[in-house]
């Protein structure tokens, strides 16, 4: 018996359009061009080593008065928060009248690899920090901290309350041992001192590598079968393409800091403990106690809901706001919806605490 006669005539036509599909997919592939990310304007207003302090041009009339400075993480690159038109927190905080400042981190090199999360947070925020108050002789500003950028935010915060009128965390871990943190468990057995030790900085493809571990069929496997279908879209494509060139993107991680917070945060859990440890200064969140307004991604893989509503538990801020977003860890930067629901709650929040 010929095992082929035993496939149905709908699963053979399913495959011969899947290939013709594929097919005419190659030259629609090789006709995008360059991948453009990054649509609102800007330009540097403060360097130092590799890092560059960006400040975005106005796209409205009236302006909040209060410049808000965003703190990325120091994984993957920060235009993700400005990826394309439509598709863009900071133009969407941009279009209600927000002032917005942003840190790129660069590309750390080999020389980088004993900076310390001292050296990020006492040195690198805090001096961007002081740039955007001198411009506007203003004595604190608006701070926003995006996953890791927020726990930096958290943290800064707890040393220069002065200096931030207030906080916006978004996907930003606090308690690190929660249940359902596939990535703390992960990392609570690797012996990082080892790592840090023989590789100096960590690469960016194998932190890349183990974030698409942890959905390795959705983030592996099923996107690439599922991309075939929108091969003949060449705007859904560019989308695709778009996300895949951020992904990808990914720069080395600095050693000592990638051993501090890896130990300090991921391993110990000291941030809700009160012992984490900057420089010279013990962190203690009970200290913070102005207006926080914590955003969380009700799917979010790499930080789970319950790691960030945590945050309301240890700081002392007694006008404290949370809001869930109905997505991923992603698509709440990138997203159509989350520039209508993100942006807007932000800059109501703003507009109501900037009084």
């Amino acid at each position: 018996m010929n095992p082929f006669n035993l496939i149905s005539e709908d699963i053979v036509n399913e495959i011969h359009e899947f290939n013709e599909k594929l097919s005419k997919g190659y030259k629609s592939l090789s006709d995008l061009g360059e991948i453009h990310v990054g649509v609102s304007e800007k330009e540097a207003v403060y360097q130092e080593d590799n890092i560059v302090l960006y400040h975005f041009k106005s796209r409205t009339k009236n302006q909040n008065p209060v410049p808000l400075l965003i703190v990325y993480a120091l994984v993957n690159r920060p235009y993700i928060a400005d990826l394309q038109e439509g598709r863009s927190i900071i133009q969407g905080l941009l279009d209600q009248g927000v002032d917005v400042y942003l840190i790129d981190w660069g590309y750390p090199v080999s020389a980088d690899k004993y900076l310390t999360l001292d050296d990020y947070i006492n040195g690198y925020i805090d001096r961007c920090v002081d740039v955007i108050c001198e411009k506007y002789n203003r004595k604190n500003i608006n701070l926003l901290g995006i996953c890791q950028g927020g726990v930096f935010s958290l943290c800064y915060t707890a040393m220069y309350q002065k200096k931030v009128k207030n906080l916006i965390t978004t996907t930003t871990p606090v308690d690190f041992h929660t249940k359902q943190d596939l990535l703390s468990h992960i990392v609570k057995k690797i012996d990082i001192d080892q790592i840090v030790d023989t590789l100096g900085n960590i690469p960016g493809e194998m932190l890349n590598a183990t974030f698409l571990t942890l959905k390795p069929y959705t983030l592996m496997g099923q996107k690439y079968i599922s991309l075939v279908k929108i091969l003949d879209d060449k705007e859904k494509l560019m989308n695709f393409m778009r996300m895949e060139k951020w992904i990808f993107d990914s720069p080395d991680l600095v050693g000592e800091a990638y051993r501090e917070f890896i130990k300090q945060f991921y391993q110990q859990n000291r941030l809700i403990r009160g012992t984490v440890k900057i420089g010279n200064d013990i962190i203690d969140l009970s200290k913070i106690i102005i207006p926080i307004l914590n955003i969380y991604a009700r799917d979010d893989h790499l930080v789970p809901p319950d790691a960030s509503i945590a945050l309301k538990s240890y700081v002392n801020s007694k006008d404290y706001q949370s809001l869930e977003f109905p997505g991923g860890h992603i698509g709440i930067y990138v997203s159509r919806k989350a520039q209508n629901i993100i942006s807007q709650n932000i800059s109501v929040w703003l507009e109501k605490h900037n009084q």
